[in-house]
């Protein structure tokens, strides 16, 4: 069964439309993933786009949601590993692609800037692989 890590925009998607994603396909992300889709949730309650207990509930779901979050030695160093070898200033999208070289099949992603970055290291694809059948 194939494995797709998936990065915060594509988690936040998911919740909000209550997808069964996580049900259907094994999920993985970085630790960094709660935190990110709790500051874009907390951004959008803040800008008056989404009401304080809608944000509440979308950050419970995903409390709930079956996703596989690794931030342990070996994707850290990794990641740290990526970043120096590219030279990138922010390793952000180097612990996306750590996780998604360390434990998946095809990394998930809508952002352009992280699918360049995953481009020669791992299979890409857009969020509406999830919403197929498990493949085999």
């Amino acid at each position: 069964m194939t494995r797709y890590a998936i990065d915060a925009a594509v988690a936040l998607d998911l919740v909000r439309r209550a997808s069964d994603a996580d049900r259907r396909h094994p999920l993985v992300g970085p630790a960094v993933l709660r935190s990110q889709v709790l500051a874009r949730v907390w951004a959008d309650v803040r800008s008056g786009r989404l009401d304080e207990p809608a944000g509440r509930a979308l950050v419970d779901r995903l409390a709930g949601f079956r996703i596989r979050l690794l931030g342990d030695r070996v994707s850290r160093a990794t990641a740290w590993r990526i970043a120096r070898e590219a030279d990138w200033d922010d390793v952000t999208a180097a612990e996306y692609l750590a996780v998604a070289v360390l434990q998946a099949d095809v990394l998930v992603t809508d952002d352009p800037e992280l699918r360049a970055r995953a481009d020669g290291r791992i299979a890409v694809a857009g969020p509406d692989v999830l919403d197929a059948p498990p493949a085999g």
